[in-house]
């Protein structure tokens, strides 16, 4: 097989993979985020501390991790038929992806937002903060560059899965793999397939990487948190003026 003919293979393979990679990872960031938060505020001394809510949310996202993609594939047929009206293709890999997505980054959130200082989340209560207002000043603001890192680490785990819906027909990279690479042993076009998949990967973990590490140097941990930012920020009251003098 020439270059001429396997380059718009290559492109639209590239364009199935794109879409399907980054719809999952919108919908897997949107919806794995609250859900490691309350993974964080609902555990014990937690802000929303419930025991009850905890386990139950807890053991949901274990049981997605740890099924298989593929066998996750297969379980959600029915579902993604009755969501995109297909199982094969581009757009129905989406609906395994995404809900493949949800619960690994969640731990990943979880992570991230439980190396947050308790002494910022202290300082904001002591000044009558809300729960909202430590959500949404301190805990995903001082958990960012992680937040960065940790959807990095999900597109790259997305990529993975998409290559292997491509074995069941959900298009992409994977599915030109199996078709032409390994059905019709165009094994230059399977390396080839192989050698994009790389470069992609390792771009996206550098730009995450070079991302979280600017946040780190321009605020992040290594610098004075929100939480002291609005301390330092309150200006004084006048009975406390008066109380001083």
């Amino acid at each position: 097989m020439t270059w001429s003919e396997m380059q718009p293979l290559l492109e639209q393979a590239c364009t199935e993979t794109l879409i399907m990679v980054g719809w999952s990872t919108l919908i897997a960031v949107a919806l794995g985020l609250p859900i490691g938060l309350l993974l964080v505020l609902t555990d014990r001394g937690g802000l929303l501390q419930n025991t009850v809510v905890n386990k139950v949310i807890g053991q949901i996202v274990n049981i997605g991790r740890s099924m298989p993609f593929i066998i996750l594939m297969v379980a959600l047929m029915s579902f993604t038929r009755w969501v995109t009206g297909t199982t094969i293709g581009s757009e129905a890999a989406i609906v395994p992806l995404a809900i493949g997505g949800i619960p690994f980054f969640a731990r990943l959130v979880e992570t991230a937002v439980r190396e947050v200082d308790d002494g910022l989340v202290e300082a904001v209560q002591s000044m009558g903060g809300s729960n909202w207002t430590i959500v949404r000043k301190v805990l995903v603001p001082e958990a960012l560059p992680s937040l960065i890192a940790s959807t990095t680490t999900t597109v790259i785990a997305l990529i993975g899965y998409s290559a292997m819906a491509g074995t069941v027909g959900g298009g992409g990279l994977g599915d030109l793999a199996v078709r032409y690479g390994y059905q019709r042993f165009e094994t230059g076009l399977m390396w080839i397939t192989v050698a994009v998949l790389a470069v992609a990967i390792s771009v996206i973990q550098f730009a995450g990487d070079y991302a979280a590490r600017s946040l780190h140097r321009r605020g992040g941990r290594s610098g004075p948190g929100p939480g002291l930012r609005l301390l330092r920020g309150r200006q004084p009251r006048a009975a406390d003026v008066g109380k001083v003098a």
